[in-house]
């Protein structure tokens, strides 16, 4: 039966699982429409500059 040659080590075994959580987006209120939205994004109806989209302009 095959076995690893040495026994990995709990703190190398951590530090390489320590990406593994899960990460909760960090939400802010967004002064446009007062909603949450994703921090460092342009939120609700606006472009990727964060200028606002006017619908009669697609």
């Amino acid at each position: 039966m095959a076995l690893p040659k040495r026994r990995t080590p709990k703190a190398k075994q951590n530090s390489r699982r320590s990406h593994h959580g899960v990460n909760v987006p960090n939400l802010v209120r967004d002064p446009a429409t007062g909603g949450m939205k994703v921090n460092h994004t342009a939120g609700g109806a606006r472009d990727r500059k964060g200028r606002p989209i006017d619908a009669d302009e697609a």
